[in-house]
C-alpha cells in the first residue's frame, strides 16, 4: 500500500466523525434549517443502539418545541384555577390546599383583571407572620403576559433568564386566554411530569373492576396489558396504550361523557382535559 493509500485510508474515519458533526451543528445553530434529516440521523443512532428511546423522545421533544407556539401547550381560561383578589386569607389557604398548584393567578371582578401572580408559600408567610400583610395586593409579584404565537423555546429561554415559572396568555383581543408553566414547556420535551401532588401510577391499578362488573381503565394501560386482561386483540403496533387506540378510532382528542363501542367493548370517557385523554370507563359484554 503506498504511503498516500494508508494516509488516505486513515483519515476517512475522521472525515466521517467531521461529517456527522457538522450536520449536527449545522441543524441546532439557531433555527434548525434541516430539522428532518437530525430526526432521521438520530433514529438511525437510536437504530444502532447508540441511544435509547427514551433519549430519542427528549432529542425529539426538544427539537419540535421550536415549531410549537404557547397556544399548543397553554392551560385554557375555563380550566385555570385563579383566585380573586377579595378572598379571605383562609379561604384562599383552602383553594390553594384543595387545589395542590404552588403559583396562582390573582384577579379582580373577572379573570381578564390579573393583578398579579400568587405564590403559595408567600400565602403561607402571610398567614402566619406577626405582623401580616393587610391585604392580598401586598403579596402578589407582577405578572408576565405573553401571547398565543409566542414559540415555545423563545418562552423556555425567557423562563430561565426571569426566574418566572409562569406567564398569563392573551389573545389577539388582550383578554386572558389560558396560563402556562414552566412545567407545561418541559412535558413537551421530556413527557409527562409527575410532582408530590400527582398520584402515584400504580401498575396494579391501571385497570380497576368496580362493583357493578365494569371497569375504570387509565387511558395510559398498556395494550398489552389491556389484552391480556381482557382477552382483546387490540393491535399495538401503531398506538402503545388503550388511550391512543381510542383518540385513533374517536379521530380526536374526545372530551368527558364520549362513548365508542369496539368490538364487545363500550367506551366512555371519564376524564379528559384540553390535551390528554386520563381515563376511561369500559364495559365488557360477553361474545357472540
Amino acid at each position: 500500500m503506498s504511503e498516500d493509500d494508508s494516509s488516505q485510508t486513515a483519515s476517512e474515519p475522521h472525515e466521517k466523525r467531521r461529517s456527522w458533526l457538522d450536520r449536527i451543528s449545522s441543524a441546532i445553530s439557531g433555527e434548525p434549517t434541516n430539522r428532518e434529516d437530525l430526526v432521521e440521523l438520530l433514529r438511525d443512532t437510536h437504530a444502532d443502539g447508540l441511544i435509547d428511546a427514551d433519549t430519542l423522545r427528549m432529542f425529539e421533544g426538544a427539537l419540535g418545541i421550536s415549531s410549537k407556539t404557547v397556544g399548543d401547550v397553554m392551560v385554557p381560561r375555563a380550566q385555570m384555577v385563579a383566585l380573586p383578589a377579595d378572598a379571605k386569607f383562609l379561604d384562599l389557604m383552602k383553594q390553594v390546599v384543595e387545589s395542590g398548584h404552588s403559583r396562582f393567578p390573582v384577579h379582580g371582578d373577572d379573570k381578564d383583571e390579573v393583578l398579579g401572580i400568587l405564590l403559595a408559600k408567600d400565602l403561607l408567610r402571610g398567614v402566619v407572620a406577626d405582623n401580616g400583610p393587610g391585604s392580598i395586593h401586598e403579596l402578589l409579584r407582577p405578572a408576565v403576559l405573553i401571547p398565543e404565537s409566542k414559540k415555545l423555546n423563545v418562552l423556555l429561554r425567557e423562563f430561565r433568564l426571569s426566574r418566572n415559572h409562569m406567564a398569563i396568555v392573551i389573545d389577539e383581543y388582550g383578554g386572558v386566554a389560558g396560563l402556562v408553566t414552566i412545567e407545561d414547556v418541559l412535558e413537551e420535551i421530556v413527557g409527562e411530569i409527575d410532582d408530590e401532588h400527582d398520584d402515584a401510577e400504580d401498575p396494579n391499578a391501571l385497570i380497576a373492576a368496580q362493583a357493578d362488573g365494569q371497569f375504570a381503565v387509565s387511558a395510559l394501560t398498556p395494550i398489552a396489558d389491556f389484552n391480556e386482561r381482557f382477552g382483546a386483540d387490540f393491535d399495538d403496533d401503531e398506538y402503545d396504550t388503550i388511550g391512543g387506540v381510542i383518540i385513533g378510532a374517536i379521530g380526536h382528542l374526545p372530551e368527558v361523557g364520549e362513548e365508542l363501542a369496539l368490538g364487545r367493548f363500550a367506551f366512555r370517557v371519564t376524564d379528559a382535559d384540553s390535551r390528554r385523554l386520563h381515563a376511561l370507563h369500559v364495559s365488557v359484554h360477553a361474545q357472540d
